[in-house]
């Protein structure tokens, strides 16, 4: 693919990516309005965009992807889709709000899932 067509397909993925997510943070808003907050479209997200992230390392480490899809799916939906600020400002918000625990189980949660999710999404894209 060349160069500006990858660049603008990135790009659209990119878009794709933060519109999923901008749909995700309407729906638990507006299903949970009147409860504490607690990140979890952020959670889902970054779950699903590392699951993402590995089936694309792993289909192109298998030679099922070229690197141009990689990198489409990787930086552009997987990049748009999820979100660290996000993450790091809900743990943060949590802290503020005397929720230490919630704190703390959101930064675990959010790494181990993370980490699993990426590592299953790289035994996949192998192994499919």
């Amino acid at each position: 693919m060349n160069p500006l067509l990858l660049t603008l397909v990135i790009g659209f993925a990119g878009t794709l990516g933060t519109l999923v997510r901008f749909a995700l943070d309407g729906y638990f808003a507006s299903n949970h309005p009147h409860h504490r907050h607690w990140p979890w479209a952020t959670f889902w997200v970054n779950a699903v965009g590392s699951l993402l992230i590995g089936l694309a390392f792993g289909w192109a480490h298998s030679g099922h992807l070229s690197s141009g899809w990689q990198l489409v799916i990787s930086t552009g939906l997987a990049g748009g889709l999820t979100t660290f600020s996000s993450w790091t400002t809900a743990t943060v918000r949590l802290i503020s709000e005397k929720r230490v625990v919630g704190a703390v189980l959101n930064v675990g949660a959010n790494l181990l899932v993370g980490i699993t999710a990426a590592g299953v999404g790289i035994l996949l894209g192998e192994l499919l």
